[in-house]
């Protein structure tokens, strides 16, 4: 049996190492990393007992380890929330974390405290989840499949290993070895813990007075992460942005639902479901996935609310397609592709894009377009033209539906109609069904009952607010289906019309999974989250959309640049070089100084603007000197806010370590556009400033690695 990761580990913080250690398991050999080389070792935790140390503590596991400028760090987690139980094994939220730096004498360099302001502020909202004795990164489908002898980082689904990048040191290793042990090490497996970003909920609940665990969860990949404007569509590996799995559990006669301390204990506060005991425990599992158009595309930013969209041939993308569908048709099997971009207008690009792309994958391809009173293009379908399949890529099925013409006016049920249309698909899908039998607990084995054949891959222009809607009616079907199989259901009834309080938990349960996947990839909660916490559409909702979208405004333009630097820097995707102290200036705004100040020109202005017109008129005083002094600065004011957002990609918050190619094209033409300007043109310095060369040719010096 696989050594499992540690529950328990205490860091000993000594001036030449931390040394770690399991307080349960007294003769399993303790982690030295030494101080400040980073070196990694086993050593016997007997030996080290004696040694002088300067603090004791308890964490809960070993995020990872980072090397930034001048330092590299250990991260740890101190503090773990208890979620809930999947058979019995409890699942943690990530609540705090902490950065033990290798060197003794820190050395303060504004870069190196940028570099660990982005780590802290992106750890410390995000939504991770570990599990110490079951694998929460694959699907039970996928589990079923392993080997439950392997150590449970090395069953981990790579996609979803969230922080496998700053697991690289103890993972090699693991299996090169190091100074001194130049050997593979098994025994450094306790310490290595997989951990996934994205939404999971577990409720023990009934329904119709059956005791049942009820779950979703929701896991992003690592690969193509980031923010909403600054990926989209593939990279040159196939990856897609925005990619998640989202997969619903239902659980029967789970003897160990409750909640408690530690993974597989009767710790306090655990309450033991005992109607469950010696039943077969039935599980059953639906997985969807969403991803981002596969194609090269971008929306490039420029403060106005509708970002240009940028589409590169398909030719040229047609490689990396071809690889992202033959990784989710060998995971997943037949892949069916609802794509819920609007048809007409500014999303048209992208639903020809794909089409095209599906086009050229298929063999024989054949497509049917059905149209109604309401649209010209109601559902369009692209299937190989039928016999025997010539490739692997005719296994896609692309489904186009028009959500929005169809649902036009908060009519959000005809949105129904994408289900009906695709019944025999979803019929033949199935789910993944198995029985974990009272006596094959011990190994963990399941006895598997049926598989799910296909997966239903959905997308919009960002896979959030459209894709929450259709992911969860098809949640909601397959659930009916699942209800129905287990004789709770009548055949043709729904579960929403039994148990009022059990639909209740179910909306609930996938309107946080929208607000979660959408705050990871937007910066806010999802749209529409009204029809699937109340069943409709209302006005209050739509006010909060719109507040919704107002935020992801300014967010998108303002505040993702930062943020999208934490994705690449935790993922591994930029590297820090190592350099001397105030080397870098990395961050640092290279701006001509004059388009720095235009926005504190414009805010003076509607300042000076604000005070002289509530500024009284004393008596007997002239009037022209205020009025003069209104219109020139309401004057500047407007000439500024003109300025600003007629150059909007000199002012929109950019990533800074791993720039994006259109956003450096785009500011040179901005910049080019600027020099022309009379006023401000002969100010603005000749050189190349702000996303220029130098900035691009320091940032290439950090080593980039895409795993």
């Amino acid at each position: 049996m696989a050594l499992l990761p540690f529950r328990d580990i205490n860091v000993q913080t000594a001036s030449d190492s931390y040394i770690f250690s399991s307080p349960s398991s007294p003769n399993a050999p303790a982690l030295s990393i030494d101080r400040p080389t980073g070196d990694i070792r086993l050593s016997d935790a007997s030996l080290l007992a004696g040694k002088r140390v300067s603090r004791v503590t308890s964490i809960a596991g070993i995020l990872g380890m980072i090397r930034l400028r001048l330092d590299k760090y250990i991260i740890v987690i101190t503090k773990a929330l208890p979620v809930g139980r999947l058979r019995g094994h409890m699942v943690y939220k990530i609540i705090s974390t902490d950065l033990l730096p290798l060197r003794e004498r820190q050395v303060h360099d504004p870069d190196e405290d940028r570099f660990l302001a982005l780590l802290r502020g992106f750890i410390k909202p995000g939504p991770m989840y570990f599990s110490y004795s079951v694998d929460i990164t694959n699907s039970f489908q996928r589990q079923a499949q392993q080997d439950a002898a392997s150590p449970l980082w090395k069953r981990a689904d790579d996609r979803f290993f969230w922080n496998r990048f700053i697991q690289s040191d103890l993972i090699d290793f693991r299996t090169q070895g190091g100074r001194g042990q130049p050997a593979p090490q098994p025994n450094i497996d306790p310490y290595i813990l997989p951990v996934i970003f994205g939404m999971l909920e577990i409720h023990p609940t009934t329904f119709k007075g059956t005791p049942l665990t009820i779950g979703v969860i929701t896991r992003r990949s690592r690969h193509r992460a980031g923010t909403r404007y600054f990926t989209r569509g593939l990279d040159n590996e196939g990856h897609a942005a925005n990619y998640n799995e989202t997969e619903q559990i239902l659980i029967l006669n789970d003897a160990a639902a409750g909640q408690g301390g530690f993974a597989g204990s009767a710790g306090q506060g655990w309450q033991r479901d005992t109607k469950g005991e010696g039943k077969d425990m039935q599980i059953m599992s639906y997985v969807q996935t969403r991803g981002s158009v596969p194609a090269y595309w971008a929306e490039v930013n420029m403060l106005k609310y509708t970002p240009k969209l940028q589409i590169r041939s398909i030719e040229s993308a047609l490689p990396a397609a071809a690889a992202h569908f033959d990784e989710q048709i060998r995971l997943y099997g037949d892949n069916y592709l609802v794509n819920l971009v609007n048809q007409k207008g500014r999303e048209m690009p992208v639903k020809q894009a794909y089409e095209q792309m599906v086009e050229r994958l298929v063999s024989n391809p054949t497509e049917h377009i059905q149209a109604d009173q309401r649209t010209d293009e109601k559902f369009h379908t692209i299937e190989t033209g039928g016999g025997q399949p010539r490739s692997s890529f005719d296994r896609l099925h692309y489904i186009y539906f028009d959500f929005h013409a169809e649902t036009k006016g908060l009519q959000m049920h005809r949105a129904q109609l994408l289900i009906d249309r695709m019944r025999e698909a979803l019929v033949a899908q199935q789910y993944f069904r198995a029985v974990d039998m009272p006596g094959s607990r011990i190994d963990g084995r399941l006895e598997v009952r049926s598989l799910q054949t296909s997966v239903v891959r959905t997308n919009c222009m960002d896979c959030l607010d459209r894709t929450n809607v259709v992911q969860s009616m098809l949640a909601r079907w397959t659930l009916d289906r699942m209800f129905i199989d287990l004789g709770l259901l009548a055949r043709g009834a729904r579960f929403a019309d039994e148990d009022p309080a059990f639909e209740l938990l179910f909306r609930n349960m996938w309107a946080d999974n929208a607000d979660v996947v959408s705050k990871s990839y937007s910066g806010t909660g999802a749209m529409k989250t009204d029809l699937t916490r109340l069943g409709k559409r209302t006005k209050a909702g739509a006010m909060q959309d719109g507040n919704v979208a107002v935020t992801r405004y300014c967010k998108n333009n303002f505040l993702d640049g930062p943020r999208q630097d934490a994705f690449d820097l935790f993922l591994g995707v930029y590297q820090p070089p190592a350099g001397g102290i105030g080397s870098g200036f990395i961050f640092a705004d290279r701006r001509p100084v004059w388009i720095q100040s235009v926005p504190y020109i414009a805010a003076f202005g509607v300042f000076f603007t604000f005070v002289a017109m509530c500024t009284p008129r004393l008596p007997g005083a002239t009037v022209w000197p205020l009025r003069l002094f209104t219109f020139f600065w309401a004057a500047v004011a407007a000439w500024s806010l003109h300025f600003i957002l007629s150059n909007g990609m000199l002012y929109v918050n950019w990533p800074k370590l791993n720039p994006r190619p259109w956003a450096t094209e785009g500011y040179h033409e901005t910049i080019s556009r600027v020099r022309k300007d009379k006023l401000l043109g002969p100010l603005v310095a000749r050189h190349e400033r702000g996303l220029s060369t130098a900035r691009y040719v320091n940032a290439e010096e950090g080593k980039k690695r895409i795993e």
